[in-house]
């Protein structure tokens, strides 16, 4: 049973015009569509969408897997139709990375750029990071081949060779996953030790159109003018190489929840996912969490969209019963 905290609620005097009904922290699909509920409730909501405003979908070159588009969308088109809907309705959207927030008593404090905002309540649509390798080449291809989300973005590379790259449980799920697609499919593992579950290593390990090659890290990814087309493979223990080609790699080695900006303020799993406990509710009674900051496993913008959608619902709720 979900026990609230009880959060002291000090006086602003005067300031107290100047509470924001809820403050939404991080874009995306989570935080545009919290935006358009809460802006369509008249809760006249602020977001901070963070320099790099729209999440990961902006680094997606084509969406087919978002109900209402037949013929499919890019991403960063994608973010930006789903924030002008949203402030149609009234969403303030600034594009500035909140620095710190102090949830010690409401109304609580949201730090940029040494000013100080002050909210009743709050949702962190804030995603997570892929974990991505930085090798050589990576940063241009991005989105020109190479990704990190197979079920996003497999049905490109139908009949065409692949590599994922890592060694747990999403890389053989996403490598098997591929073999619905693509001609062939190459895991790479820097190690010959895998931290997948047995199970899941033997899927793909059995698999006629997965290749696993071990003791094997990328070096240098390779393209031409039409995207990627191979990498160079570097042994870690004597640096010898070997070219390989591709036209898609994805890289499965983890994501990581943007949340150091809470300063353990509010509850979260060993790998920094926050953790909802009513709900869409956080550890923090008012401060509500959506998105690939709580999902460890869809990872979807419908999936993301919806939690949006669902933080919103409670924070508008949350908003009658505590603030009069």
């Amino acid at each position: 049973m979900f026990k609230s905290l009880v959060i002291p609620v000090y006086d602003v005097g005067d300031k107290m015009s100047d509470v924001r009904n809820v403050i939404i922290i991080g874009s995306g699909p989570a935080g545009y569509t919290a935006g358009l509920y809460a802006a369509r409730a008249m809760l006249e909501p602020l977001m901070f969408a963070g320099y790099m405003s729209g999440g990961q979908l902006m680094l997606t070159s084509d969406i087919e897997n978002f109900p209402g588009y037949p013929q499919g969308i890019g991403g960063p088109e994608m973010m930006m139709q789903l924030r002008e809907q949203s402030e149609r309705f009234g969403l303030e959207v600034q594009d500035r990375n909140v620095e710190s927030v102090d949830l010690s008593q409401r109304p609580y404090k949201v730090s940029l750029e040494g000013e100080e905002y002050l909210t009743h309540s709050i949702i962190i649509s804030t995603g997570a990071e892929s974990i991505w390798l930085n090798a050589e080449g990576e940063a241009e291809q991005k989105g020109r081949g190479i990704s990190t989300c197979a079920t996003c973005d497999g049905a490109f590379f139908r009949d065409e060779e692949v590599l994922v790259i890592g060694g747990g449980d999403s890389a053989c799920e996403e490598a098997t996953f591929l073999t619905r697609f693509a001609s062939k499919v190459t895991l790479v593992h820097r190690r010959d030790v895998f931290k997948a579950s047995t199970i899941m290593y033997d899927r793909a390990a059995n698999n006629e159109k997965i290749e696993i090659k071990t003791f094997r890290q990328i070096k240098k990814w390779l393209s031409d003018d039409n995207g990627l087309t191979g990498a160079v493979l570097e042994d870690p223990r004597d640096g010898s190489t070997e070219e390989i080609s591709a036209t898609g790699a994805f890289i499965a080695i983890g994501h990581k929840p943007i949340t150091s900006f809470l300063g353990g303020q509010i509850e979260t799993d060993e790998e920094g996912y926050i953790v909802h406990k009513k709900y869409t509710m956080t550890s923090v009674e008012g401060v509500f969490a959506a998105g690939d900051v709580v999902d460890t496993r869809y990872k979807q913008a419908i999936t993301a969209a919806g939690m949006g959608c669902q933080a919103a619902m409670d924070a508008e709720k949350w908003l009658e019963e505590h603030v009069h």
